[in-house]
């Protein structure tokens, strides 16, 4: 091919140093088209950003607290792992509304002007916010019980919208049957939770449905504020032989009320997370939450790299689930621990 061309030039060079600047004007026209490419990139999917833009991803959380926290931070440590760095290939606005589902909408509808490449919601409220507002931006969510429940998803299976994600879908069963493994004489079982959250309802729900065949009655004591979480407490005292919390935001992030009813009257509390374990209450089989948001975080990248569509991806779930156990916790509520419990639990903590 070069040397065809350099035959070539030879038979017309005088042709060609006569038309010298007709060529110039030639090669710069031919350049054009080459310099105009980028005009192509509107027809990406926002979800797909170009090679060398920096991806900007809201955060939105319902209110701040440790399994919520530990959720956002396994997100955006896993995107780390995956190439997306904060504040280089990747920024992150990271926002909480503080428990108000109206701050949560604002929230979106800022990330919405802010033109962001995608949305992580984090906690069923503010994945609700997002479907409701957001429907041409990416949006991947979190800690959300029953999303199929609470309208995010069409179906676990096949989501057919511009959302998916990971739920925190709990061993309710499991759970409460911990409540025999701490007290064997256990009858009935108080639940604090937020009686307006869905994914809080869903989980009264479901224990209220096993609870006869673990030989338990479920004493339910509703909150509509976390200054209502203390009183709630005290309210089953005398009523219960153990207190379960379930996911609840509000009461999960008033955690330290429970506990001190708890320990003041030995009664035994089981938890729905490990972090409430962590915070004082006995023990927990269940999500870690910064393992959900890695999750979350890996099907983030897929529809980044335009690998999929929210559309098409299944709604997952945390494989493995963890024994966690609070010893110090258990001493004061007065529970002696049985060795068959701290045998098999993958975690003990004993400070």
């Amino acid at each position: 091919m070069f040397k065809q061309r350099k035959s070539k030039l030879t038979v017309s060079s005088v042709l060609c140093t006569l038309s010298l600047l007709f060529v110039t004007a030639c090669g710069q026209q031919s350049a054009a088209p080459a310099e105009n490419k980028p005009a192509e990139a509107p027809k990406q999917e926002s979800a797909q950003p170009a090679a060398g833009k920096q991806v900007k991803i809201g955060i939105v959380q319902i209110v701040e607290h440790p399994a919520l926290d530990a959720a956002r931070d396994g997100f955006i440590a896993e995107m780390a792992k995956q190439g997306y760095n904060d504040g280089k290939e990747v920024v992150f606005d990271k926002q909480s509304a503080q428990g108000s589902m109206d701050t949560a909408t604002s929230i979106v509808q800022k990330f919405q002007g802010d033109k962001v490449d995608m949305i992580f919601a984090i906690a069923t409220p503010t994945a609700q916010a997002a479907a409701q507002n957001i429907k041409d931006i990416p949006v991947v969510f979190t800690a959300v019980t029953d999303p199929v429940v609470v309208g995010l998803v069409k179906s676990m299976d096949k989501p057919e919208g511009n959302l998916t994600g990971t739920t925190d879908m709990n061993p309710v069963e499991d759970q409460l049957a911990l409540v025999k493994d701490l007290k064997a004489d256990a009858k009935k079982v108080g639940i604090i939770y937020n009686a307006g959250e869905a994914n809080s309802k869903v989980q009264v729900d479901l224990a209220k449905s096993v609870s006869g065949k673990l030989g338990l009655e479920i004493v339910e004591a509703s909150i509509s504020s976390p200054t209502e979480v203390k009183q709630a407490a005290e309210s089953l005292v005398g009523k219960v032989d153990a207190i379960y919390v379930p996911t609840d935001n509000m009461v999960v992030s008033s955690i330290a009320a429970v506990i001190g009813v708890a320990e003041a009257n030995k009664i035994p509390v089981v938890a729905g997370e490990e972090n409430s374990v962590k915070s004082g209450a006995i023990a927990t089989y269940g999500i870690q939450y910064d393992k959900l948001g890695a999750q979350t975080a890996d099907m983030a990248v897929k529809i980044l790299k335009g690998e999929a569509k929210p559309a098409d991806m299944p709604v997952e779930k945390q494989a493995e689930m963890k024994l966690i156990v609070n010893k110090k916790a258990a001493e004061k509520m007065g529970v002696t621990l049985p060795q068959s419990l701290l045998d098999k639990a993958n975690e003990v903590i004993d400070q």
